[in-house]
Formats: C-alpha cells, structure tokens, sequence
C-alpha cells in the first residue's frame, strides 16, 4: 500500500502548483499525493489524476474524510490570509490557522502520521531592516500594530502548537517561512489593508506585453529574494522524504535580485520584440518591500538546490498563462 501525502490548501495559489508538482515527484517514490480544500469541488485535480477531499479545516468532523492510516505526511498551507482578505476580519486568523491547525494536529496524533509540513510567515521578522540577510533563527521582530499583526500573532502561537506535539507525541515537524511566493494567477488581484488592488508585478507584465514604458519605483539596485512555486515545493518535497525529526527553513533562492534586473527580466520574456518597453527611472517615489534569505540550513539539511532564477520565473509566467491550468479555482 502506497504512503499518503496530503496537500491542505491545495487550491490556493501555492497549493494548486504543489499538488501538481507533487504528483510527478513522488510518482516514482511509492507516494500517493491526495489534494484537499474548503471548496466542495475542484475538478482540476482529478484531471490530473489526484484525488480531492473536500475539508474545512475548521471543523473537526470533516478530517473524519480523510484517510486514517499510511499517511506519511501532511502539508498545511491552508489558511486565511492577508493579502487576499476583502475587509478586514482578524477572527478568521484565529480560527483558520490556531484552531484549524489545533484540528490539523488532532488528525495527525489520531491518525499516526509522521511529518507536519506548515508554513509561517516572513511578516514574524518584518521590522528588521530590509538590507539584512534574515536569518532562520533570527528573533521575531514583527509589529503588534496594523492589519497583519493578528495574523503573525496566529502563526506564531500555531508553531507553538506544533512544538507541543512533536515534543509531546513525536510527530515530526517542519515549519518554512514564506516570503511572496512567485506563481502565476488568473486573479491578478489581492487585497492589501482590504483594499482590492491590482498587483504591482502585473502591472509591469501588463505594460511589458504592450511594449510601454514601465517605472522604476526608487533605488534600481534595491534587492530581494524572488523564489518561484517549483523551488518552495522542491524544498518541502525533500523534507518529507529527510531523515530528520524537525526544521525550521527559509524559503528563498539565497541569491539577491535587483529591482532593475527584475525588470529587464520581466521586458526579456513579455515584451515584442520589435517594441520592446523602456524602463523610466522614478528614484523619487516609493520603493516595494522584499526580504533577503539565508537558505544555508535547507541546502545542508535538505539538499535543497534552487533551480528558477529571475528569467526562468517570469517564463514560467508566460507559459502558465498560455495554459491557464487553474483558472477554475482562480477566476479572472
């Protein structure tokens, strides 16, 4: 009988592209990768040859569906958050991601499965200043004001929750801080402070496919951290199959990309050859947010590798466009 690994929040934007990266990595590994969200139906994942189980993390009951022994391993990425919150309605933190993952964990003790796969966010070391290499053992420097703060503050009482039952009960448990995780949407929309609000990058690719000029907001040479969907999954693929009780990793490429290389990228790949956009500099207005990520402990720990630099990202951009694979769970 195969092993189960179970995707929590697959239909999300990050979930949908692991589920079926999942499916070609463990194909050959005796893994049978099985999708599941709140949504009552998602179609896509049959199509590929996954099966779907519907399950509101919030409710108790619903884990009763999914299966109850053989599970090697689960992944929760599924929460309320932010970025894609209309209003502003901080209850839904508590009790999607600390009474959800207090669910999530119940099912795992009950169901003996080995690993806990959980993602956090890079908001826990936010304050820090923004030309600092984060560190995964760095100390929590979050702000207890603002529209994320509630949110962080669930995250952060979650892991706390997951210390707890690996010390506990010895379940196995991994947790992986995101930064943006680069993947392509037919939604190019998210709600920052609730507002809905079309999203810088798109703005750029938009211009770039009809070749206008496109702004440079602030210092070219600012960088960050870009990783794309395939490495963040590479690297939680590999911890599930690690010899290794716990971890807590960064997820990054660890190669910092500047502002100006982003958009010569973004150019490169979607603009007309004949017609291609000008980047105009603007240092006066206000430069975006980004973090830069040791990912030293996963390289030695993991054997994680990044593979999509700045150009292999925006084309995977453009080809998932063309294809547009999950629109049914994204809209337009």
């Amino acid at each position: 009988m195969k092993k189960k690994v179970i995707i929590l929040g697959a239909t999300g934007h990050v979930g949908s592209y692991m589920t079926l990266y999942a499916k070609g990595f463990f194909a050959d590994k005796g893994m049978e990768v099985i999708a599941s969200g709140r949504r009552k139906k998602a179609d896509v994942f049959p199509e590929m040859g996954v099966q779907y189980i519907s399950v509101d993390m919030t409710k108790a009951e619903d884990f009763d569906k999914l299966p109850q022994d053989n599970v090697h391993a689960v992944i929760q990425l599924a929460a309320e958050i932010p970025a894609y919150m209309d209003g502003y309605e901080p209850k839904k933190y508590l009790d999607s991601i600390i009474y959800g993952t207090y669910n999530v964990l119940e099912y795992c003790r009950k169901a003996k499965v080995d690993r806990l796969l959980f993602s956090t966010t890079c908001f826990d070391v936010w304050e820090y200043p923004k030309d600092k290499v984060i560190m995964p053992n760095d100390p929590l420097n979050y702000s207890y004001t603002g529209d994320h703060a509630v949110y962080v503050i669930c995250k952060n009482t979650a892991i706390e929750l997951l210390e707890h039952y690996h010390q506990e009960y010895g379940l196995k448990t991994f947790v992986f801080r995101f930064p943006t995780i680069y993947s392509y949407s037919s939604n190019q929309y998210y709600y920052p402070k609730g507002v809905k609000t079309l999203r810088p990058i798109y703005q750029m690719i938009n211009k770039a496919i009809k070749g206008e000029d496109i702004e440079c907001w602030g210092d070219p040479n600012y960088t960050k951290d870009m990783i794309h969907v395939r490495d963040v999954s590479q690297m939680f693929f590999k911890a599930i199959l690690a010899d290794r009780n716990k971890g807590f990793y960064n997820c990054g490429t660890g190669v910092p990309v500047r502002l100006e290389d982003q958009l010569k990228a973004i150019i490169k790949v979607f603009s007309p050859v004949d017609n291609p956009s000008r980047i105009v500099y603007c240092p006066d207005k206000p430069s975006g947010g980004g973090l830069l990520m040791n990912v030293d402990n996963a390289k030695e720990e993991l054997g994680y590798e990044p593979e999509v630099d700045v150009v292999a990202l925006f084309q995977d951009y453009k080809d998932e466009m063309e294809l547009d694979r999950f629109v049914e769970l994204r809209g337009k």
